[in-house]
């Protein structure tokens, strides 16, 4: 139940950022293992649990875009592909399930934009270009498929819109590291809402530190 006075928070989630700064971050915890989606998703409750100490949690919205399903063939080996099979599609849809069953947490899944096609790998690329490797030397590992995560930018965006119009909240904690959160986050100040920002100790865009109202991280610290 709510308390009197208390400050009502909403805690965004940006997954991909989570999944990748908790790699380096929890490393050193006990039972650290970033492939158990058990595991993960306690300490990413622990974080929110942090961040709600003596608050009203109204929800935690956890964005993030399904992983890719299909199955394709490497250009290189010919070998056939199911993505569905994959660690990470694997470990994500394990995931999902364990977070859901977590009080307040709210699933915003974006979409992966498929562009059907297999790309060389940045290094790879500049080792040909300088001669270091011809065609023949390149591996299955050497290309990736090129897939890029679409629509969690603009939910994440819109849902901020929201709870500042319709002032559901009265304070914003975003766990992000993401400067494309600007114009909302701006807006939510001009509604005046708190904005909170969790970069897990990542590097922040100063551009970022000028539309927020401070920050505040949980995380271990590296």
């Amino acid at each position: 139940m709510k308390g009197i006075n208390q400050i009502r928070v909403a805690i965004l989630i940006d997954g991909a950022f989570f999944l990748m700064r908790y790699k380096t971050l929890y490393r050193k915890n006990k039972g650290f293992d970033p492939r158990d989606p058990v595991k993960v998703a306690n300490d990413l409750y622990d974080l929110v649990n942090q961040h709600t100490k003596d608050k009203y949690l109204y929800r935690v919205l956890y964005y993030d875009a399904r992983p890719l399903t299909k199955k394709s063939h490497n250009p290189i080996s010919n070998k056939a592909i199911d993505f569905s099979k994959s660690n990470v599609a694997e470990f994500k849809l394990a995931f999902y399930q364990e977070i859901m069953k977590k009080r307040k947490i709210a699933l915003r899944l974006g979409h992966l934009k498929d562009r059907n096609t297999w790309l060389l790998r940045p290094n790879i690329t500049k080792d040909l270009l300088k001669g270091k490797k011809i065609v023949d030397d390149i591996q299955d590992s050497d290309v990736y498929y090129d897939m890029h995560q679409k629509g969690v930018d603009m939910r994440i965006g819109l849902d901020i819109a929201s709870l500042a119009y319709k002032r559901l909240v009265d304070q914003i904690i975003l766990i992000s590291g993401d400067s494309d959160f600007i114009p909302a986050a701006k807006l939510a100040r001009r509604e005046g809402l708190d904005v909170i920002l969790d970069p897990m100790w990542n590097h922040i865009d100063n551009k970022l530190l000028e539309h927020i109202d401070g920050m505040q991280t949980f995380s271990p610290n590296p």
